[in-house]
């Protein structure tokens, strides 16, 4: 592309925002900033900060939110994948081949992206904390695993809007990063759609009133076979989740159940709560997405279709409503929706995640390292399913305990986790 078209695209996006720019304003109220962002990083990925791995296009909660953007504002148009060599930008990563080129340009910045960030060069991540340090009103935070805790605390330090689909950022740095949003006073929307869908029915001006919230879980693909049969699973069927559509990673924890447990964690920061007032409810249908129980007896569900598109909508048009292009729900047709307790016989992982929110600090980093390590493991054929849970607490049951304080060192401990993780893994 040419110095000439370049610039006649900015002059193109430049009248586009100012076209639409009123009627986008309706419906998001008093967030002007957002909405210049908005239209201007749908255009050049940039402003709008989208930090997603693997990959854009792979990543479900950044394709959620392209199909929710894209859905309202129609004139829009958004393509969830690696940025071609000829968009105007600064530093981009291409990991098929694993080199950086550089296109610059005199008014927009790129996000820069990874297939794998635990991997990736160093530089990627500084790529990283670069772009989440830009002027952007709203930040999606959706990188897979620890990797996304500095990018994540570096928005929160610009007192940016995060919305916050990486629930491992919680778990390793919960009272620093909630400490960090308060000092800086950000604001922390969750994404996820258990956790979302608490935000949405907690009474937070009156927390006296809550009895213990309810965060619900599908169960997973394997949520009635036999351990005998758990055993001999595949990637392939562990990822092959029955109501959501996830990335590999969310979708072998959601199989395991550890994604329930690091919900629970991530539970107890973002909403101030006890160990003793989470619960956790298997609901196969994915129909009530989580609830709240006050004291007087009553139950307050958000309800909804098993589309991450709902609660990206809500996070984005927060605190006002915008239309997402989700299937209606339609109670009749599902005709019941049904409930069991959780089996933490077969699904040790649960159990684990507990009993690592009562140890110190320190559990639940540990935890999260070595569960990723096991994951990464179990994909590529390393380790069997039952044998995920038997690593993670391995790691768990080799590693002291202690109290980090600050980020660095909750960085040094995910990185000790990991190496134990790996070691431990050559003897199962």
């Amino acid at each position: 592309m040419s110095t000439n078209e370049s610039m006649g695209q900015i002059e193109e996006t430049r009248d586009l925002v100012s076209s639409i720019r009123n009627e986008i304003g309706k419906v998001l109220v008093g967030q002007s900033a957002l909405i210049d962002g908005l239209l201007i990083g749908l255009f050049t990925k940039g402003h709008i900060l989208i930090e997603g791995v693997p990959g854009l296009a792979k990543t479900s909660a950044v394709k959620a939110l392209a199909d929710t953007v894209q859905a309202t504002f129609k004139r829009i148009q958004f393509t969830p994948d690696l940025l071609p060599a000829d968009l105007i930008g600064t530093e981009i990563y291409r990991p098929e081949s694993g080199e950086f080129f550089i296109k610059k340009g005199p008014l927009f910045h790129n996000i820069i992206l990874a297939d794998e960030i635990n991997r990736a060069p160093s530089k990627v991540q500084s790529a990283l904390l670069e772009a989440a340090a830009r002027p952007a009103e709203w930040v999606m935070a959706a990188i897979v695993g620890a990797a996304g805790l500095e990018p994540t605390l570096t928005a929160v330090r610009r007192g940016s809007v995060v919305a916050l689909a990486n629930k491992e950022t919680l778990v390793c740095a919960g009272r620093l990063m909630i400490s960090e949003v308060i000092k800086h006073k950000a604001t922390l929307l969750p994404v996820d759609s258990e956790h979302n869908a608490i935000f949405q029915v907690l009474d937070q001006e009156r927390p006296e009133g809550v009895d213990h919230i309810i965060l619900t879980a599908s169960g997973g693909p394997f949520r009635t076979k036999p351990l005998e049969e758990m055993a001999k699973a595949t990637p392939e069927q562990a990822v092959a989740h029955p109501n959501w559509d996830m990335g590999a990673k969310i979708s072998v924890d959601s199989a395991t159940m550890m994604n329930k447990g690091l919900e629970i964690i991530e539970a107890k920061h973002l909403f101030g709560l006890t160990p003793e007032e989470i619960r956790v409810l298997v609901h196969p249908q994915s129909v009530i997405h989580s609830a709240v129980a006050y004291i007087d007896g009553s139950v307050l569900a958000q309800m909804g279709s098993p589309d991450m598109r709902t609660p990206i909508a809500h996070t984005l048009a927060w605190p006002a409503r915008m239309p997402a292009p989700v299937e209606p729900l339609d109670l009749a047709a599902i005709g019941q929706l049904t409930f069991e307790a959780p089996d933490t016989v077969r699904f040790p992982a649960l159990r684990l995640a507990e009993e690592s929110l009562a140890g110190a600090a320190s559990s639940p980093i540990i935890l999260n390292a070595a569960n990723e390590v096991a994951v990464e493991g179990f994909l590529a054929g390393r380790l069997g399913f039952l044998q995920i849970a038997e690593l993670v607490e391995r790691t768990l049951n080799t590693l002291p305990g202690c109290e980090p304080r600050s980020i660095d060192e909750v960085l040094e401990i995910d990185a000790g986790a990991r190496r134990a993780a790996n070691e431990l893994l050559l003897t199962i």
